[in-house]
This record gives structure tokens, sequence and C-alpha cells, in this order.
């Protein structure tokens, strides 16, 4: 008995977002959701950093702290964790069988992320969890995650166009959704978003009577420290920021910010517990830096076009010269304008399947991919991921970059190294 085989059953349903079966679910296992105090964070991008950097500083400062993010890279215990430990993966398989027990096979069968969100609640509620951090998967307003009434925090970090298969055409409708997770009262922090996106976030905001929060980036001092401004004084924190990229002092701050509120709720954290749980907070897959056999890799989940901007700018401030992508993409994502953002001329692009997944056509992508980028040294598809990284590190002394997709990511975690 393993996760993958007991979550499988599940997935020809899709994604099917709405509340009515999760709801009813867990009301069958007792409503565990309404036992957890939590902070739940939504957003296009920086989701995931948000959670880790919340729940590293709440570990630290003696909390026991749940988080639950999506998709995992390498196994599906990442999703689930207590005081940044992942949960064990029999004590996965038991919770699964749990809630696949309290499944009325007479009624419209709950998705694959229904189940996996519903174990991740009930193992909070079992442990006891003092908080935990929620992040959205999809959307917001129909996710299954969003069945808490009364967070303590909301966060809306950023806001681009993704998702718009399900969410709608705009950056204007995709805001709608995600501010769905807004509650009456519930103070909210929210990121830079586009004009359209912050007009309806703040109008829900003004309709629900919540207090807001729009914290500045923090401000870099060095290579490895930064500097936040609370919101409500003149006072600055200066604290350690082991995640690569200029997009984490907008993360961070949001972080920051979130705990900020904590303690004015009277939750017990210290300077100290910031300063500590920061430095250990760990995000993979995303601008991280590894060892892969002998030569220096960065690889990075970037899979839209707001995070392939992000991308760009911290190789760009690297200061190397061209750019050797090796990219795999799934096909819902927007293609043409990944390309715009990544690729300049002078670079080398070596295209991947993404395994095990809706992987989209490599042909037309180096067809997209020439066209956007006339001036490429090179483009050129392969079969998978490994042969194309040797071919990569053979013929180049660029920096070779994996990206394109969270899932062309896992599959090297786990295959590759």
């Amino acid at each position: 008995m393993n996760v993958d085989s007991l979550l499988r059953p599940f997935q020809h349903f899709g994604v099917n977002l709405g509340l009515s079966r999760i709801v009813d679910l867990l009301a069958k296992l007792g409503n565990p959701h309404h036992q957890v105090p939590i902070i739940h964070v939504a957003g296009t991008n920086g989701k995931g950093s948000v959670c880790a950097y919340l729940s590293a500083v709440l570990t630290e400062a003696g909390y026991q702290t749940g988080r639950y993010t999506s998709p995992h890279l390498v196994d599906w215990t990442e999703r689930i964790c207590v005081n940044e430990q992942p949960i064990d993966s029999n004590e996965l398989c038991e919770l699964i069988l749990q809630v696949q027990a309290a499944i009325n096979p007479n009624e419209e069968s709950p998705t694959q992320f229904e189940v996996i969100t519903a174990a991740a609640w009930l193992y909070f509620a079992q442990k006891q969890v003092d908080i935990a951090i929620i992040e959205v998967g999809l959307g917001g307003r129909l996710d299954a995650t969003n069945v808490c009434d009364n967070p303590l925090i909301t966060v809306i970090t950023s806001i681009s166009r993704e998702h718009w298969q399900q969410l709608g055409p705009t950056v204007a409708h995709i805001a709608k959704e995600k501010a769905g997770i807004i509650k009456p009262g519930c103070p909210v922090v929210m990121g830079s978003l586009p004009a359209d996106a912050e007009k309806v976030v703040q109008s829900r905001i003004l309709e629900l009577q919540c207090p807001i929060f729009t914290p500045q980036p923090s401000r870099q001092i060095n290579q490895n420290w930064a500097e936040y401004q609370k919101i409500e004084s003149s006072e600055f924190i200066k604290y350690p920021l082991p995640l690569q990229g200029q997009i984490q002092l907008h993360n961070s701050a949001l972080a920051l910010a979130a705990l900020e509120i904590l303690q004015k709720q009277n939750w017990q954290i210290s300077e100290e517990a910031i300063i500590q749980g920061m430095a250990k907070t760990k995000w993979p897959g995303r601008m991280q830096w590894i060892t892969w056999k002998s030569h220096k890799l960065l690889i990075d989940g970037a899979h839209n076009p707001a995070s392939a901007t992000v991308l760009r700018d911290y190789v760009d401030s690297l200061n190397t010269k061209n750019i050797t992508w090796v990219m795999g993409m799934l096909t819902t994502k927007d293609h043409g304008e990944i390309f715009h953002e990544l690729l300049k001329p002078g670079d080398k692009l070596y295209l991947v399947p993404v395994p095990d997944s809706n992987s989209a056509d490599l042909a037309e992508l180096a067809k997209l991919a020439t066209s956007i980028c006339p001036d490429l040294n090179f483009c050129h598809t392969y079969s998978d991921v490994l042969s194309a990284l040797d071919a990569a590190f053979i013929a180049t002394d660029n920096q070779v970059v994996l990206c394109g997709s969270l899932y062309l990511i896992g599959y090297f975690l786990a295959n590759g190294i």
C-alpha cells in the first residue's frame, strides 16, 4: 500500500472547483478544520515561499505548526508538514483510508486534491497543531482549502494571468477568485498587485470591512541579509534571506507583516525566533543551486510569465553573458509569453518533455521559441531531461538553467540526482 496507489482512483476526476464535496466530506470526518487556527495564503506566485517563511518562524517560536502546500516535487508527503517535518508515508496512507471510508459511493466523488486536503485537515486536528499555514491550490473562492470562516490572517501575494482556463480570461477575473478567500473582519496582507487586480481585491476588503496591510518590500542590506520596516512603526528588523531572487524581498516582507499581525494578536514571536526561523527557511525547486555531475546547475519551477520575469531578472543579476535553458512545459501554460520573458539573443534552448504530465508538443515549442527569439544560438528538442542536460553541459560554458515546470523539477530531483 502506498500513497500513489491510494490516490490514483481519484485522479480522473481532474480539476473540479466547488466546495460542496469537501464540506460534506469534512462534516463526515467530524469537521477537523474547525479545530485548526489558520493563515490562508493565495496568489499566482510567491505563495509557497511565504508559507515556508511563516512555517519556519512559527516552528522556531515554539508553536506546533502545520503547513499544507501543493504541488509536491518528489513525494506526496511534502505537502503536509508539522514543524517542518513531512508526514510519515504510512501515516498519510492511514489518513487517506480514513477519508476514503467517509466517502459516500452514491454521491459525486471528491477530486484527488479534495482527498489529500481532507487528509491534511485531519492530520493537523489529530496533531492538535497551534496554527496551520494553508496554501490555496487553485484560485481561492472555490478551492478545497477555502472552508474556514475565520482565518487569523489572509495573505494575497501576487496576481497575474495563470489558470485562466478555470479562473477567467482577465487579471480582474482571476483577482475576484483569489479574493474569495477573504472573510468578514479578518486581517488581509496584500502584496503588490496590478491596478485592475488591486481594485477588485480592495473592493472585496472594503465590502467585508477587513483591516488591510500592504507592507513595503524589504531592502537588501548585503548578499544574504535584508531589512524590513514594520507596518505601524518606524522600527526595522534585520534578518537573513536564504531564498534567491529580488522577489524574495517582496515575499519575505509579506510573511513578516503576517507575523507582526500575529504578535498584535498576542502570539509570542520574538525577534530572535524571526531571525533564526528566516535563516532556516527552505523552499526546494525554486531558484535553487545544486551540483549535478560536478556542474553548477540552477533549477527553478518558473511556469508562468510572471515567474519567468523573476527568473530572467535573477540570472541577469549574475552577470553571465548568455544562458543555456533546459525547459519543459505543460500544454496549459502561456508558452509564448514565457519565452518572451526568458529568451534573449545568444541564449541556447534545449526543449524536453515533462514526464507523466500533459506535456506541450516539443516541435511546436521549438517553432514558437525561434519565432519569438530568432537570434537564439541553438534550439533543439530532446527525448528526456537527463540527456538534454548532458548535451547542454558538453556543448556550453554558459550558465545552465533547468526550468519550465515544477513537475519537471520534481522528476529531475527524483531521478536525476
